[in-house]
């Protein structure tokens, strides 16, 4: 039996800051939940902290304490009355003002540490069941659970959850409550005497990924009010960039120096299962989202920059006639056993100290587990210092990377810096500093020199060679143009493929591609291509594999761009189209596909630019197959059609099975990609295409079909002559109006319509719009052959270049 796939969702205090982040929450949950899940959340807001200074005004200022109160109470009051309809308010409204009530008498007491952590715990326990109401509100079953019935720990500096005797608890509650959301309390655990356990800082994202792993989810979810990992804090630098993968180990050192999306002790249950941990934005669902991945493939470098404030260092000064290096090692045991590890930490020899620094929040944990553990040392606080670093696998044996930090670093007050033993990051510390602006000045050092980016072509054919030859001779101007290296490390043939990593001379490619291919599977491919040392790879797909337009999704989950002349994706069923747009969004990753429709001509980038100007397409019309305009601007009668077409074939104009021009379906495509372009919704099949190839001919090989052409030659000549009786010509047309409707077809015009004028190979493209309604936009030009598509290929890839 295939067990139900159950998911946890959490949600921190940014996603609940009001009531339109609770419905937020409703939707993502209706979109992206099944009943099963669970849900994990944060108190709303800045609840817990409100709870804080509530607890240090009782001791300073009972008036300020009062009033603090009075704001919380009708902070969660405007809540509830603003989501819930009156019957199911009025039973949380008594619940809360009982429990208020509950704070304000325990305010009259000394204040015990139990007393304080259940305070503190009452945020958690308030968006628990709110969001658990607001869900039954809308259909979507859901009970509200405390922690404390099954999470088990002891109070500590940081208190693990016990494993053993929380999976059981916690598993009688699923059992309980089947097909129902379970809305949890993060933050929250209890110990054996049910005394209330606060599992510190960043406590609810760690209970969420705990609690996924004891009940065995398969991803855990953590929404907040970011998309995820960034290349820096897009709130300092502008241009950051968001990571759509980034490796546990990475994220495990990003945690551990403090960043705020990620906490080390979050991480620890993830690397300890089989959980996929993914980050995403609850106030934009679909802009994005950071994965979490387990592949140990050789990292090229640093991938963040990251910065802190308020660091403090503790020194331990170790005394004559105590060997520093056992100090050390006695230190190092304690930190580790208590979870404590520092950002960073040098040793000076000379002076005998060891250094220690830490985030404000923890130092004076950390100060007093030192004091108390009787460490042969004198300790000593300083304040006022600040961090940043460059975290990356690879980053230590990257010389641009290393070389580019030293440098932003030189002449400004750095205490000390720090190559960590997992070699993962490079951090300094500095006495106080405008981190804004170094990190900025490091980001452009490190990301925005001159980018590497790799290119696999799939497909080897007529656009594939001649795509080889024209990046050969554009290279130069290419690297020139853009600042960055481009390199060909790439072919992939219908069975086998040739990658090196050191590139690949375009020139000779084809020539030495039989002495290095191999055989590959495409998804194993992928993964190939996503470990190879450069800052970006782009997919350019000149073939018309189903196969590989199937596994457009995946392209961009691996976190590659692409390059696409085929037409499949682009002309699929809406669903199947639309979830190549959806993948690209959300892993930021680009698909560029002008080369689809048109060859070279800019018919797509227009159509496109008209929309986001304000335009509306209102209908659109054309010859947009070069290969059926060759055809019939050629034929006039004075040779059978079947000459023509192997003229054509021959010269490389039509595909390798010319019925694939022949029965309309390029045609129909491109007219499909089009319309989409221009906003109209439609489905392939909405287009009526009449195919030019008998019934007789379709299923036979290429060499039989051009044997047995003579029925073609019969259909085609009855119809030419027809045409020539009303004084016509014979032209291939596509036609989508403005209803919708979508027609691909041989007609009879006038010669001297615009559509029948054109210059053999030529495509003409009449655009009718709100501000092109009485004399329609005409772009014409070539539009088939082997040169102007591989030139529609490099264009796309100068576009690219300028959007990374």
């Amino acid at each position: 039996m295939i067990k139900d796939l159950r998911q946890l969702h959490k949600f921190g205090g940014s996603s609940l800051a009001d009531a339109q982040c609770y419905r937020r929450v409703v939707e993502i949950l209706e979109s992206y939940s099944a009943t099963n899940d669970i849900v994990v959340v944060s108190a709303a807001g800045k609840t817990t902290n409100q709870l804080l200074l509530w607890l240090e005004q009782l001791v300073t200022d009972g008036r300020l304490a009062h009033a603090t109160l009075l704001s919380i109470r009708s902070f969660q009051q405007q809540l509830i009355s603003e989501l819930l309809v009156p019957d199911l308010a009025q039973s949380l409204l008594q619940q809360l003002h009982a429990e208020l009530a509950l704070l304000a008498k325990w305010g009259e007491s000394p204040l015990t540490t139990e007393i304080k952590n259940s305070v503190l715990g009452h945020g958690e326990l308030w968006s628990a069941r709110l969001l658990a109401a607001l869900l039954n509100q809308h259909q979507l079953a859901a009970v509200a659970i405390d922690s404390r019935l099954f999470l088990r720990a002891d109070h500590a500096v940081q208190p693990a959850v016990d494993k053993a005797l929380s999976q059981p608890l916690l598993q009688q509650l699923l059992v309980q409550y089947p097909q129902q959301r379970l809305v949890i309390t993060g933050f929250m655990a209890a110990n054996q005497h049910q005394q209330t356990v606060l599992l510190g800082r960043n406590g609810s994202d760690y209970s969420a990924t705990m609690i996924g792993a004891l009940a065995a989810v398969d991803r855990v979810t953590i929404w907040s009010d970011v998309a995820g990992v960034y290349s820096a804090d897009p709130r300092k630098v502008a241009n950051a960039c968001l990571l759509p993968l980034l490796r546990l180990d990475e994220a495990n050192e990003l945690a551990r120096l403090a960043a705020p999306v990620l906490h080390s002790r979050t991480l620890q249950p993830v690397a300890q299962s089989a959980i996929d941990l993914t980050l995403r934005c609850s106030h934009q669902p679909e802009s994005g989202s950071t994965r979490v991945e387990r592949v140990l493939a050789s990292g090229r470098g640093a991938k963040i920059i990251s910065s802190l404030n308020d660091v403090c260092l503790i020194e331990l000064g170790v005394p004559q006639g105590m060997v520093l290096a056992s100090v050390q090692h006695d230190v190092q045991q304690l930190l580790d056993k208590s979870q404590l590890q520092p950002l960073a930490q040098t040793v000076d020899q000379g002076k005998r100290r060891i250094i220690l620094a830490y985030t404000q929040e923890v130092v004076n944990s950390v100060l007093s587990l030192l004091q108390d553990s009787g460490v042969a040392a004198e300790l000593r606080l300083r304040e006022g210092f600040s961090m940043v670093a460059a975290v990356g696998a690879g980053v230590l044996n990257n010389p641009n990377h290393c070389h580019g930090f030293y440098q932003q670093l030189k002449g400004l007050p750095v205490e000390f810096m720090t190559e960590t033993e997992s070699g993962l990051s490079l951090v300094a510390v500095l006495r106080d500093v405008d981190t804004n602006a170094l990190v900025n000045a490091i980001h452009q050092a490190l990301f925005q020199a001159q980018k590497s980016v790799a290119i696999v072509l799939c497909g080897k054919g007529n656009i594939g060679s001649h795509w080889l030859s024209l990046f050969s001779r554009e290279k130069a101007a290419l690297e020139q143009r853009h600042g960055m290296q481009f390199s060909l490390i790439g072919i992939v043939g219908q069975q086998q493929c040739w990658l090196d990593g050191q590139g690949i001379d375009p020139l000779t490619a084809l020539e030495q591609f039989p002495l290095h291919a191999v055989d590959y599977q495409l998804p194993q491919l992928l993964s190939q291509l996503a470990a190879v040392e450069y800052d970006d790879v782009v997919v350019v797909d000149v073939t018309a594999s189903h196969q590989l337009a199937a596994l457009y999704p995946q392209i961009a989950a691996t976190g590659l761009h692409l390059i696409s002349a085929n037409k499949i994706a682009g002309s699929a069923t809406t669903s199947e189209y639309q979830a190549v747009i959806d993948a690209f969004a959300k892993s930021s990753r680009y698909w560029l596909s002008n080369a689809t429709v048109g060859a070279g001509l800019p018919i797509n980038h227009t159509v496109r630019d008209l929309r986001e100007s304000g335009d509306s397409i209102l209908a659109i019309s054309g010859v947009f197959s070069g290969t059926l305009s060759w055809l019939f601007q050629q034929f006039d009668g004075s040779l059978p059609f079947s000459e023509l077409l192997e003229q054509a074939w021959q010269q490389g104009l039509t595909e390798p099975d010319p019925r694939h021009d022949l029965d309309g379906s390029d045609v129909m495509r491109k007219l499909v990609i089009l319309a989409r372009e221009s906003g109209f919704e439609i489905e392939p099949q909405q287009v009526h295409v009449e195919s030019l190839v008998p019934l007789s001919l379709q299923a036979l090989s290429v060499d039989d079909f051009f044997e047995q052409m003579a029925e073609l030659d019969l259909l085609l000549a009855e119809k030419l002559a027809r045409a020539v009786k009303e004084d016509k010509v014979l032209r291939y047309v596509a036609r989508l109006n403005r209803h919708g409707k979508a027609y691909v077809g041989l007609e009879a015009l006038p010669s001297e319509h615009a559509l029948a004028n054109l210059l053999p190979c030529d495509n003409i493209f009449a655009i009718e719009s709100q501000w092109y309604r009485e004399n329609p936009l005409v772009i014409r030009g070539p539009g088939a052959g082997r040169d102007v598509t591989a030139g529609a290929l490099i264009s796309d890839i100068n576009r690219l270049a300028t959007m990374l």
